[in-house]
Parts: C-alpha cells; structure tokens; sequence
C-alpha cells in the first residue's frame, strides 16, 4: 500500500488536463495577481468577501476573466493561461456591516445615530465600548450591495455568487491593534482581521441570515452557482438552503421509473427544467447549483443536501489549507469517500497566487484521488467535468 502511494505521488502531474480551483483569495495579495497567467492551473474561481476586495475581484475579471473556451478539453496538451472567475458576494465575518434596508422597507442611508442602533441590534452581547462601535464603518444598505453585485453579475456572465455563508464560531477583531498583536503580512488588501486580538463579540445569527438569503435569491434571479462558507452552524445553513427551495422541490421518481427512462434521460430532464426556452437560466428563488466550500461537516449529513426532492444541485469542495491542516482530517476523508464522484471539487482557498496555490491544488487532487481509487489522471478528468457542470450548469460530454 505505502509502494502504490508513493508511485502515485511520483507520477508526473497532468496540469495539461485542466485543473480548477473552485474557490480562492488571490485579491487579498494584490501583487500576487501578475502570477496567475503563469500558473499550471487553468481556472480559478475567486472570491469576493467584503467591501475592500468587491472591485479587486472585478478589475481581475476584466483583464483575466475565463470565457467558455477556457473550459474547453486541451487535446493537443499545450500550456493554456490560467484564467478567472469571479464570484461577488458578501462574507458572514463582515455581515454586520450590512444593514437591512429590505424586510424595513426603508431605503435611505443610516445616520450617525442609526449606525450605532444598527451596531448594538446585530452585535450579541450589546457591546458597551463606544469607542469600539465608533471604530466600524458606516453601514450599507442591503439593497445597495444586491444591486451592485447585480451589476457586477450582469458583466460577467459565467460570474458567480460568493463567499456567502454562516459562521457561529468567529469573532469580531478589535477595534485596534496591541503591542501584542502579530504584526499583519506585509502587502495584504486592508478590511479583514490586519493581524488584531479578536473582540468578544459575535454577529447575531438571524441577521447573518438575512445577509445569506438576500444572496441566495438573487443567485436563484440571476440563475448563477454559490460557494458557501459554513463553520459551526451545518444544521441552519441547511435549514437556510432549503428555505428558499421550499415549494419548488422536485418529484421523486421510482427507482423502477428511473431505470427505465435511464439516468441520461433524467439528467437531461434536470438540465432543461432550469432554462428558458431560449436557453438562459430560468428565474428561481433558489440558487440552481451550491459549492458548500472547504466542506467540514459530517460524512452523515451529506444525505440531506442529497436527497433527490432538492431541486438544487449541491457540490461539495475540499481544500489542504482548511480540511487537512487539523488533527479532524479523518472526517474529511470520510466525506470524500461519501461524496458522490459527479460531486467533488477541489480548491486552494489561499490568499496569494503563484506556484503555493498550484502546490495545494496538486496535493488535494492527489488526495482526492487517493482516497477515491480514482487513476491521476481519470481523476482529474472527472474534477474538471465536475468544475463545468458546477459553473456553466450543464454537464460536459465525455471527452
């Protein structure tokens, strides 16, 4: 068994394939971004998170942005440039910033007054350090930040929505740094924790929640995939999922039923009962295909994001960074071994691009591969079909 595992981890890696990293960070080291036409992978899916990243994300688009001959099979095995897609979203550890102008029904920007109210609703445990509240920003609307993002959907068609999700386990970082602070890395977009102590404080779960559906729907309006960031809180992220599907779930066909119309004829079915008779995505309030990214949860409930009434499809991705750099990295193993093989993806969820994101990606390929029994490069194969279907909503045809 050690002989098989280390001829496979000496095989040469087959980069000509195509791999793609379906969710990772490289705006958060902007000078990392010159790198990503010289890497082996040939997508990467980033990721927008907060206000400081959402035009970084953008600009990457725009100079780098993938185009449907980017998921095109490389036959004659050349070196293609690496290419972007984007994902614009709103991540749990900033929604506090967002307020909700929706269910209110009250459209204009808060006042000084108002971003404190605003504060002290969402925050738990009602912090009474003015001075710490006086230190966030000023509130956007929720409205503005779903029109915007709409904007930014609509000049990206393979776009996708993301990192949106729940977290029960963070906290809010300090207002300011200490002498005992680690110092942040140098070069890295300002907005996220800058190397503070973390606060004591939480974002109250109902109002993450809010921030998650409101993105959930316009995904379903737009017809675009989700990744999904769910950390301590597997049970109501899935709650929240299948509140927006709610209604629309699908009827379940007999396996007797299935067996004689074949499993092609129903996936074609799935396909077409998303597209409009001219062939865009039909308007749903639900997303029709989530990445639950760097998935963490028990191989158990895989079932329930399974079930065939769900008329979303659901992927799962697994990354080293998050799933392997843990002593619970068992339980990853047991969900990979779980996932059905149309349903895997893999990620690098780093923050630079460059040859670092290319080595995570190979390892967890390698892994994944590993674990599956999968051949290097059938594996890969199937990783990339999986990646397609997940973004362009359609599965590829056998190469």
């Amino acid at each position: 068994m050690a002989s098989h595992q280390k001829d496979e981890e000496q095989e040469p890696f087959p980069w000509h394939i195509g791999v793609f990293d379906a969710h990772c960070h490289p705006t958060d080291t902007v000078s990392s971004l010159e790198d990503i036409p010289h890497m082996q992978a040939k997508v990467l899916t980033i990721m927008a998170t907060r206000s400081q990243d959402q035009e970084l994300v953008l600009s990457a688009a725009d100079r780098l942005g993938a185009s449907i001959e980017s998921f095109s099979d490389n036959l004659d095995g050349q070196n293609l440039t690496c290419r972007v897609v984007p994902s614009f979203g709103w991540h749990p550890w900033f929604s506090h910033q967002i307020y909700d102008d929706i269910s209110q029904g009250d459209v204009h920007k808060p006042s000084y007054i108002d971003k404190m109210q605003h504060y002290r609703s969402v925050i738990t445990l009602s912090p009474e350090d003015d001075a710490f509240l006086h230190s966030l920003p000023e509130p956007r609307a929720l409205s503005d930040l779903l029109a915007t993002t709409k904007q930014y959907l609509l000049k990206h068609p393979l776009a996708l929505v993301g990192e949106i999700g729940l977290d029960r386990s963070f906290r809010l970082p300090e207002s300011t740094r200490t002498d005992q602070a680690r110092d942040p890395e140098p070069g890295l977009t300002p907005g996220s924790r800058d190397g503070r102590k973390l606060s004591p404080y939480h974002v109250e779960m109902n109002h993450q929640r809010k921030i998650l559906t409101a993105q959930l729907h316009l995904a379903g309006e737009m017809g675009r995939a989700v990744s999904v960031h769910g950390v301590a809180a597997h049970g109501i992220v899935f709650e929240t999922l299948q509140e927006t599907w709610q209604g629309h779930e699908r009827k379940v066909i007999s396996k007797r039923l299935q067996k004689r119309r074949g499993s092609a004829q129903a996936a074609y079915e799935h396909e077409l009962s998303d597209l409009l008779s001219d062939g865009r995505p039909a308007s749903k309030p639900y997303p029709p295909r989530i990445c639950m990214h760097s998935y963490s949860g028990p191989s158990g409930h895989l079932k329930q994001y399974l079930h065939p009434s769900i008329p979303a499809l659901i992927f799962f991705s697994f990354s080293q960074v998050i799933n392997f750099s843990n002593p619970g990295s068992n339980k990853a193993i047991e969900a990979i071994k779980a996932v059905p093989d149309d349903r895997i993806l893999v990620e690098s969820d780093l923050h630079c691009a460059g040859q670092r994101m290319d080595g995570l990606l190979e390892g967890i390929v390698r892994l994944i591969c590993r674990t599956k029994g999968w051949a290097l490069e059938d594996g890969v194969k199937q990783l990339a079909r999986n990646y397609k279907h997940f973004v362009l909503g359609r599965e590829p045809k056998e190469s």
